[in-house]
């Protein structure tokens, strides 16, 4: 099984997740539902029922977490060599060819990505099209809205 990237920064992200849903989460729903139970009858208690699933949800991202951090591969994106070609982690400022909107986007691991954050998969389609690129390349994507282009106006690791 290939082991997917993950920045440093990414990963630590995750372990803190991860200590918050085992330390405060858990705990905080265990007495929850022994509150629930306390009330009589569960198959007629919202309450206890609406804690069971909260139960599971933060267990299945308990698991996830886990999951993820044991199967993947952490890169310092501060120690990587300079290169002025785009790889995994590098900080990518974009020009849209259409209409001169300037965007920024760093390439992280799948577990991490969060486009509201500017934070874009390795593996999704404007990252595979910038990977490889230089400062000055027109690159062009396909989004939901049709063919795209980009000019990569910087690339830094920071």
């Amino acid at each position: 099984m290939t082991r997917k990237p993950l920045t440093k920064k990414g990963a630590e992200k995750l372990r803190e997740d991860l200590r918050r849903l085992k330390t405060v989460d858990r705990p905080r729903i265990i007495q929850s539902i022994a509150e629930a139970r306390a009330h009589g009858d569960l198959s007629e208690n919202a309450e206890y029922h609406a804690a069971r699933e909260q139960q599971g949800f933060i267990e299945g991202r308990i698991k996830e977490i886990e999951h993820a951090l044991s199967h993947c591969e952490i890169i310092d994106v501060t120690v990587l060599p300079a290169t002025t070609r785009v790889v995994f982690g590098a900080t990518v400022e974009l020009s849209d060819q259409d209409d001169g909107t300037e965007m920024r986007y760093q390439i992280v691991g799948e577990f991490e990505a969060d486009a509201r954050l500017g934070l874009i998969s390795i593996s999704s389609p404007i990252a595979r099209a910038l990977v490889g690129k230089r400062a000055g390349d027109v690159v062009e994507v396909t989004v939901p809205g049709g063919l795209k282009a980009y000019e990569i106006v910087t690339v830094r690791y920071a």
